[in-house]
């Protein structure tokens, strides 16, 4: 895959990221860089919910939105 449509997907992935999550800032994405482990602790941070809540979220938002963004980048 070229370095284009890598940053594209991202680009679109962000997109979806943010509209679920919105108090989550460009710079935050930025850190999470396509890692679950890092999108989880955000959300966590910025919503102020727990872990598991988090998880669930992200689980339901996974299913919603298949993507198999997490495992390729």
């Amino acid at each position: 895959m070229n370095k284009d449509r890598v940053e594209g997907n991202w680009l679109q992935f962000k997109g979806k990221v943010k509209e679920q999550w919105g108090k989550l800032t460009d710079d935050d994405l930025d850190v999470i860089a396509g890692k679950r482990d890092q999108l989880l602790g955000k959300i966590q941070e910025r919503h102020g919910i727990t872990k598991d809540e988090a998880e669930k979220q992200v689980t339901e938002w996974h299913e919603r939105n298949p993507t198999n963004f997490f495992e390729r980048y």
